[in-house]
């Protein structure tokens, strides 16, 4: 959907593929671990991926082709890993309730920040880890929240003149989104998040989120990785990555990413966009050819200017960055070392 957004591009880095990911001697060291896809996979060969192909088939995203051996090179090593942080997370927290003296009360929720483009599928990485990490025994419980529902309604939008900057890190209530991750790591019972509807393109007034006690808390969204802003008298506040537990990227080239976005629109125009209560019904009427000068322009005065601006500096801040190709299949893995 033409809501605003973006990925950033290549580093122009290329996975080690004959190493496994690790550096050569004499190469520059890095603060990164990088594998190709086969060296990623092979890390999960002896686990059984727990979704079908028919469960895979409903994650999937308009536009991804994730399939069964996507899930299995890709997110069943993921999973294997997250659950590895997650189960260390719960050693640490029991260790320093032992060193404070204190009775051990619930460890609050493991908190992941997931980002990357409008169009690059997070969405869909999104759904797809919920899903695996919630096989796993340890942590049945897993939430996923986008932060779409943060965005200011569009009348709001419309009076502080960002309506064109919809995605743009001024166009969302930061103050209620980093309260939202601070109850939840405040280890709150039950933690409420607004809803956003795509069909109508705003916010839904009357729907809650309630993430009640998860083990895992998935938050998705283009800006979650932000810096904390500094302040008039040069002070930086609390952002919403400084509560994440970890954090991955979905990352593609900027000109990919691009025709995936105009792709999708097209898609959008011949399905969601033909429905009358659509907020886009306007654009199901155009002709091939108008529907893609419309996607292009939508791309190159909203998410390209915001990908280059925004969302491409926090890169670097995730723990892990899936780096994918044109056929949307995931090149290689960047995981920072520890």
């Amino acid at each position: 959907m033409p809501n605003q957004g973006a990925t950033r591009s290549s580093n122009g880095h290329h996975a080690h593929s004959g190493h496994h990911g690790h550096e050569d001697t004499g190469r520059e060291t890095s603060p990164y671990i990088e594998l190709d896809r086969s060296a990623w996979a092979a890390l999960a060969q002896e686990t059984e991926s727990p979704l079908t192909a028919e469960e895979v088939r409903r994650l999937r995203g308009l536009g991804d082709n994730l399939d069964i051996d996507e899930v299995r090179d890709v997110y069943l090593p993921l999973s294997r890993l997250l659950s590895l942080y997650v189960g260390a997370a719960g050693d640490l927290h029991r260790e320093q309730e032992g060193f404070l003296h204190r009775r051990t009360p619930p460890r609050t929720p493991f908190v992941i920040g997931l980002a990357g483009s409008v169009a690059v599928g997070k969405s869909t990485t999104a759904r797809v880890l919920q899903q695996m990490l919630a096989h796993w025994p340890e942590h049945p419980h897993v939430a996923l929240v986008t932060t779409d529902g943060f965005l200011y309604p569009n009348a709001e939008l419309e009076r502080r003149g960002l309506l064109q900057r919809k995605g743009f890190p001024e166009s969302y209530d930061r103050r209620a989104l980093l309260r939202f991750v601070v109850d939840i790591k405040s280890g709150k019972e039950e933690v409420e998040a607004p809803t956003y509807s795509h069909l109508v393109y705003d916010v839904v007034p009357e729907e809650r989120v309630v993430v009640s006690r998860p083990d895992i808390v998935i938050i998705e969204g283009l800006n979650v990785l932000q810096p904390a802003r500094t302040r008039e008298d040069g002070r930086t506040g609390l952002t919403l990555s400084d509560f994440f537990d970890f954090s991955v990227y979905v990352d593609a080239g900027t000109t990919t990413i691009r025709d995936w976005y105009v792709s999708r629109f097209l898609r959008l125009r011949e399905t969601a966009f033909r429905d009358p209560g659509s907020y886009f019904a306007k654009y199901a009427a155009l002709t091939h050819e108008e529907a893609v000068a419309e996607a292009e322009r939508i791309w190159d005065a909203i998410n390209g200017p915001n990908l280059v601006q925004n969302v491409l500096p926090t890169r670097s801040r995730a723990t892990l960055v899936l780096r994918k190709d044109k056929d949307h299949s995931v090149r290689y893995v960047r995981l920072r070392k520890l």
